[in-house]
């Protein structure tokens, strides 16, 4: 559905919608018990909202197309990740509150561990804490460019993000992350003539970069990709006439979530923290966004019980939603993260939303094959906000 569309018919009403994303929530069969995570995960809670729901599978992107993070979010808050693109290293500045320009060319970091021969051995440094990658980033900070500031700044864990300054910059650069191990990271490209000089001033930032981590451990190299500017977007409250909070631990999810528009709700860093904050300011707001991270961490690390204990602390929760008495409760995910793939895939993800205007399907449990049989079917992410407005009873009629 059109934003403008959106705009056109939404209106205001005291209901309440709650939007919690289970980061790559969805998975695949494990080829020694033919179950995916949420098939062998213990969620009582979340199999019994799912019979009190309406459910189906979101295609976050389009079929085949596996998405970022960035994408998969924006299509649950309502915008075409076609139309409304943005550079992973926008979303770390803006998460960070760092003051991005107008000029700056922003791109998303990663350390990590490289062999003798220069191939990346682990893309993420074995997620170092957050303060060696602090002090990691002062080191980088020295680093000298000609006619260029430049910024080296800690985001979480093995993240960082790196901001180049001056006048005449273009975004259009590829990724030296190469999204998988084994391989020498690839050099900045341009991906336009006009950006062929700030190719050069990545590549040199990259080369000096590797001088000074040269013989550290494990964080001996770097990876950069997401560069990007800052993008103008149009505001969720402009578009739905909701005000919305977002309670996100992780940086980025805080640059999706200040990017629309969202109010963003400090929290702490666990999940009670996260329930916590949405008691205290329950009364605040129209919308919440409530994010969960550690279900992709441990799909991207391959590590299939660690997802089913991420979902299982998940499922912890439920109650203490339903207790809040949203009028629209849903429970999604930005994208799959199998743990046998190790990555995002373009599977299709599950999805429930409860609400008293929904006949519920009477789903025995909340998983990828029971929910392929929801009254919701397979449909686009973007369907997501204006299907929870309308349930919410804050979408008027189209048409005469």
């Amino acid at each position: 559905m059109d934003l403008d569309v959106i705009r056109e018919l939404a209106i205001t009403s005291d209901t309440k919608i709650l939007l919690l994303v289970v980061d790559g929530l969805g998975g695949l069969p494990h080829p020694d018990s033919g179950r995916s995570e949420l098939e062998a995960a213990n969620i009582p809670h979340l199999d019994r909202l799912a019979g009190e729901s309406i459910c189906g599978l979101t295609l976050p992107v389009g079929l085949g197309i596996t998405p970022g993070s960035g994408p998969g979010h924006l299509s649950l808050f309502g915008y075409d990740p076609f139309k409304y693109t943005v550079g992973r290293g926008v979303l770390e500045a803006l998460g960070i509150d760092f003051n991005l320009q107008p000029q700056d060319v922003a791109a998303r970091g990663n350390f990590c561990t490289v062999d003798s021969e220069g191939r990346v051995t682990d893309r993420r440094a074995g997620r170092i804490p957050t303060e060696h990658c602090a002090e990691l980033c002062t080191d980088l900070s020295q680093i000298l460019l000609r006619d260029v500031e430049l910024f080296v700044q800690p985001v979480r864990e093995h993240r960082f993000l790196l901001v180049l300054r001056a006048e005449g910059l273009w975004d259009q650069l590829s990724d030296t992350d190469p999204q998988r191990e084994g391989v020498v990271p690839p050099p900045v490209k341009a991906l336009a003539p006009e950006a062929e000089a700030t190719a050069r001033l990545a590549n040199r930032f990259v080369e000096q970069a590797g001088q000074r981590l040269n013989g550290r451990q494990p964080a001996n190299m770097l990876l950069l990709r997401g560069f990007a500017k800052h993008p103008q977007m149009p505001s969720m409250a402009d578009v739905s006439k909701l005000r919305a909070g977002a309670i996100a631990v992780y940086p980025m999810y805080r640059g999706l979530a200040k990017l629309v528009g969202m109010t963003m709700l400090p929290t702490g860093a666990t999940l009670q923290d996260e329930l916590a904050t949405l008691r205290e300011r329950w009364e605040e707001f129209d919308f919440f966004f409530v994010h969960y991270k550690r279900t992709d961490s441990a799909g991207e690390d391959g590590d299939f019980e660690a997802k089913m204990a991420a979902l299982e602390e998940v499922d912890a929760i439920i109650p203490d939603l339903c207790d809040l008495e949203p009028d629209v409760l849903m429970v999604a995910g930005d994208h799959s993260t199998p743990s046998v793939l190790r990555s995002h895939s373009w599977h299709p993800v599950p999805f429930l939303l409860r609400s008293r205007w929904a006949a519920p399907d009477r789903l025995p449990a909340f998983n990828e094959r029971t929910c392929r049989e929801g009254s919701l079917g397979l449909f686009p992410a973007t369907e997501v906000l204006p299907l929870a407005m309308a349930h919410a009873k804050r979408l008027t009629k189209y048409g005469a």
